[in-house]
């Protein structure tokens, strides 16, 4: 099993990053009560709704007047702000991830990025941690792409790009049904929690770091 394993693919954020939407609006000073209501459960103001559009391809310029119309003038400030200082909505990588993506790589593993993001803010990822983009050999980015994880598709695309094959690849993701797309296309996909959890999951499969 360990020689059938030869490629882990890593989702960013949940996965490498620690992304929170609260930890940029409460560094930018909004009002207790206004952060709460944007980041509560069912997502009332829509913000993950049309974050999710821009992961998909979809241009800032053409969002923000929906949110204004759809939410009021205030909330679509705050979406702005939020989008213009996404780096604050990554406050430190998930413990324990660089060490694995090191550990991967010293193994002989290939070690790749799959995540939906938006192609107007993607950068801030690299540009904030050097180390991931120095570590992983390739990454495909949805917004960039227009493609969407849970899609076959992207997964697919990701697989031709880097010359992989999907029984030999583990891709890790927080999210249950981008699991269930992963899997659907033949790789093995595994709900991510921790690091250590992640480095339990490629154990049972066979790679021993």
């Amino acid at each position: 099993m360990a020689r059938m394993i030869t490629d882990v693919i890593f989702d960013f954020c949940g996965v490498l990053f620690d992304w929170q939407c609260r930890a940029c609006l409460e560094k930018a000073g909004y009002p207790a009560e206004l952060v709460d209501h944007i980041c509560a459960d069912g997502d009332p103001c829509g913000f993950y709704a049309y974050e999710d559009r821009m992961d998909a391809g979809e241009d800032f310029a053409d969002i923000l007047p929906d949110v204004r119309r759809e939410q009021g003038d205030e909330i679509a400030e705050v979406f702005r702000y939020y989008i213009e200082h996404y780096g604050d909505s990554l406050p430190r990588m998930l413990p324990g991830m660089e060490d694995l993506l090191r550990d991967l790589k010293a193994a002989g593993l290939g070690v790749w990025g799959l995540t939906n993001w938006s192609h107007e803010t993607f950068h801030i990822a690299f540009e904030k941690y050097p180390q991931v983009e120095e570590l992983l050999a390739g990454t495909v980015v949805s917004g960039v792409e227009k493609m969407h994880k849970p899609n076959a598709d992207i997964y697919e695309l990701t697989l031709n790009r880097f010359g992989l094959k999907a029984e030999r690849c583990v891709f890790f993701d927080d999210t249950a049904k981008n699991i269930d797309g992963a899997n659907a296309v033949g790789l093995h996909g595994r709900r991510f929690t921790t690091a250590e959890q992640a480095r339990a999951d490629l154990a049972a499969l066979g790679v021993a770091l």
